[in-house]
């Protein structure tokens, strides 16, 4: 059964250096951050044949290519995936910022979708732009070809999506970070979305998840 493969891009300079870096184009992938990608490639190759679409931004674009340089495959640039907004927060390193950022995040993750920083967005934003691609992937590959899909984006947006599309305990998503390259597959079954992983978490009891209805 094909999956969807929520991938975080690899390393940046701006992750170095603990600056956050949300907007369009953004940083670039450093050294370690290529090579991580070609990692990725490497230990998936199972990957060859699937599509691989990543975020406009450019650490997304090029930890795709490195994968595509693993599979010698083709990559496909998707709208409406890149990281969620921090507005007159971007390019901030120190830590007030990092603890607000922190306090918005787990604001969202316990529901609260207009909770944003000033000048960014909301989750009911990041929503709006970024399922849609979600479920177009969906239906034109994982439904239509039965090929998995590989998309390549960003840390904070793959976990707050992937915690909405599959129910699964928000603590769980909160507090389970996504290393560089590290992903969330999901299997879609009858409509619905499976966690199949999470990073290198263990996850959750079956069951755990969240009544969409309360």
């Amino acid at each position: 059964m094909a999956r969807l493969h929520l991938v975080r891009h690899g390393e940046t300079t701006s992750n170095v250096m603990k600056i956050l870096d949300t907007a369009l184009p953004g940083a670039s992938l450093t050294d370690f951050g290529a090579r991580q990608g070609v990692r990725f490639g490497l230990d998936n190759p199972d990957g060859r044949g699937a599509v691989l679409a990543h975020s406009v931004a450019n650490r997304a674009r090029q930890t795709a290519d490195m994968i595509a340089s693993a599979w010698d495959g083709d990559t496909v640039a998707v709208d409406g995936v890149h990281e969620i907004q921090v507005g007159d927060f971007e390019g901030r390193s120190d830590r007030e910022a990092h603890e607000v950022f922190h306090d918005v995040v787990t604001r969202w993750h316990n529901g609260d979708i207009d909770a944003r920083l000033p000048g960014g967005e909301s989750l009911e934003m990041l929503r709006d732009r970024y399922l849609p691609t979600v479920d177009d992937l969906t239906e034109r590959f994982i439904v239509g070809e039965d090929r998995d899909v590989y998309l390549v984006s960003h840390g904070a947006a793959i976990r707050l999506i992937a915690a909405h599309l599959s129910q699964i305990d928000p603590q769980f998503a909160m507090e389970n970070y996504l290393p560089n390259t590290g992903s969330v597959d999901l299997e879609y079954r009858d409509g619905l979305w499976v966690v199949q992983r999470w990073g290198s978490a263990d996850l959750p009891t079956p069951g755990a998840v969240v009544d969409p209805m309360g």
